[in-house]
């Protein structure tokens, strides 16, 4: 099927047979025009900081081990974050804090995030986004949103054997989970858990497999961050909380 057709991401996404082949189909998405649009331009124009750089301008898929007990859910890439480095939160100054606060409980090998080669290694936790296309004003349409969902069911389904916790960073994200989650084999509970830092909810399982258990989180923009509404160690306790739920071993680290 043609990349760029509205629903390529519905058609392709359930034939995937592994988290990998996933992550390969959505990197050749080109299904939301005024996304494409968007990555592409910001790749041209570039920011005089990178200078040189070789944008990704591409989706960008989740980052983690297909295997992971936890999973972080973000909105979108950055245009000059994922956008340019091809990897999830990485490049940017948000980035900075989630992979610090993950270095923290040790579940990232490092603290810093620079570049899909820089070496970074996740253990038990992947990172991934309702929508993989970095959008104008880091706000995706309902309908672009709703284009992506298939993605997102089909990554849920295919870490269902191990995914224990999820945390939702930002009530964007949690709006964009819910019905995902439903359809990839989780019962939300109604009326619908509202979206609130430090939230938690249970989802239990429809099939007989393992239940989930929903974490609420501000989200790590630099507003969030910069202001003092997100704080290191109010992220650090959301995700020692989901780790924990999850079932990993989170060493603190000073």
């Amino acid at each position: 099927m043609r990349e760029d057709r509205p629903d390529f991401p519905a058609y392709e996404a359930p034939r995937a047979p592994s988290v990998p082949a996933l992550d390969v189909c959505v990197a050749r998405c080109r299904a939301c025009p005024r996304l494409v649009a968007w990555r592409e331009q910001v790749a041209r124009e570039g920011r005089r900081a990178y200078a040189g750089w070789d944008y990704w301008a591409r989706p960008v898929p989740g980052f983690g081990p297909d295997d992971a007990a936890l999973l972080v859910v973000g909105l979108a890439p950055a245009a000059h974050g994922g956008n340019r480095t091809g990897r999830m939160f990485t490049g940017d100054r948000s980035g900075d804090v989630l992979f610090a606060a993950l270095h923290r409980i040790g579940l990232a090998s490092q603290a810093e995030a620079t570049a899909r080669d820089d070496g970074l290694r996740l253990t038990g936790v992947r990172i991934t986004a309702p929508v993989h296309c970095a959008p104008p004003a880091n706000r995706p349409t309902p309908a672009e949103r709703d284009t992506c969902r298939p993605w997102l069911v089909r990554e849920l389904r295919l870490l269902r054997p191990a995914l224990r916790a999820l945390v939702v960073l930002g009530a964007y994200g949690w709006q964009a989970v819910l019905p995902a989650a439903a359809e990839a084999g989780w019962t939300v509970p109604r009326p619908r858990p509202v979206f609130a830092h430090g939230a938690r909810t249970a989802l239990a399982a429809t099939d007989g497999g393992a239940d989930l258990e929903l974490f609420g989180c501000y989200h790590v923009s630099q507003r969030n961050t910069f202001t003092g509404l997100l704080t290191p160690d109010m992220l650090t306790d959301v995700l020692r909380a989901a780790a924990g739920a999850a079932g990993l071993r989170t060493p603190y680290r000073a």
